[in-house]
């Protein structure tokens, strides 16, 4: 079992199931520690309750500035929601990268609309607060928009999206999907539930793709959750080419387990938009328009 748990480590630093670390120096520190935690129990062997101690130990010595990010959220001073529906409203997941240890932490996405002339403002981006692959993320959505809704006219709005409370620079293209799941909300009047938490980049055409730092973002979310009261709805949509790399810890594993936290695994944005707002995302009809009662109608 110490064996199994080791092996276990050593995919989850490289968040592959399918795969081990080749990060020998990182593997053989908690080998010695484990076997540090084995000699103060008086054990000729090391077993499974000493390298979950020396992991447990492990992540206390590098957890304060994460410890201190959730103090904040829980204390309201970092804004969050994980229960009801907002328009125009989501919980996107970043992670955090120190060296040692990443940590995953929600952030609240905001779209505002208007009647415009289909200009679509980053506020990172104008504020030069958006690095060029976040940029490039939000220009795809342009691109998503006028394919869907712009073959015959083209789109009279402006609308605004911006990271709240967020204040240095926002860099990747993992919360694309999510930014673009508040602009469906705001262009619908629909609310997104506020129980789950999204993360994935997408393409011009609606496909959901992979992105880094998976089991943090998820674990994150899981954190705040978990403080706040797990309802039993909350959870995280993530991107189904992620499946494969999810090295969850036991505690939030578990939770999955029992129903008390879910993993939903989405292949399109018709995927999300049904699984956040509620109502079916819609087919486009063979006269260019969607059917009554869908988001996208």
């Amino acid at each position: 079992e110490a064996v199994a748990k080791v092996i276990d480590y050593g995919s989850r630093i490289i968040e592959d199931k399918n795969r081990l670390s080749a990060r020998f120096l990182d593997i053989s520190d908690m080998v010695i520690e484990s076997a540090h935690w084995a000699d103060r129990a008086g054990s000729d062997t090391v077993r499974l309750e000493h390298v979950v101690q020396a992991l447990e130990h492990k992540e206390y010595r590098s957890r304060m500035i994460e410890d201190k990010v959730q103090a904040l959220i829980e204390e309201g001073v970092i804004m969050i929601d994980t229960t009801g529906g907002v328009v125009g409203q989501a919980n996107a997941l970043s992670v955090y990268d120190l060296g040692d240890r990443s940590f995953g932490r929600p952030s609240r996405v905001t779209a505002r609309v208007a009647v415009g002339r289909g200009k679509l403002i980053d506020i990172q981006r104008e504020s030069e607060m958006g690095g060029r692959i976040h940029s490039k993320g939000v220009m795809i959505l342009t691109g998503y928009l006028d394919g869907k809704y712009a073959t015959d006219k083209p789109i009279a709005m402006v609308a605004t999206l911006a990271f709240e409370q967020l204040y240095e620079e926002i860099e990747g293209d993992s919360a694309s999907s999510t930014e673009l799941y508040v602009l469906l909300s705001a262009l619908s009047a629909l609310p997104i539930n506020q129980e789950i938490a999204i993360t994935g980049s997408v393409n011009q055409f609606g496909q959901i793709q992979p992105v880094g730092g998976i089991n943090a973002k998820i674990e994150g979310f899981y954190e705040v959750c978990k403080a706040r009261g797990l309802t039993g709805n909350q959870g995280v949509a993530i991107p189904s080419a992620n499946v494969r790399h999810l090295m969850l810890k036991p505690e939030v594993a578990d939770a999955v387990r029992d129903g008390k936290f879910h993993v939903w695994a989405l292949d399109t944005v018709d995927d999300g938009v049904e699984l956040l707002m509620g109502a079916p995302a819609g087919e486009r009809q063979e006269d260019g328009t969607y059917p009554e009662g869908t988001v996208h109608y």
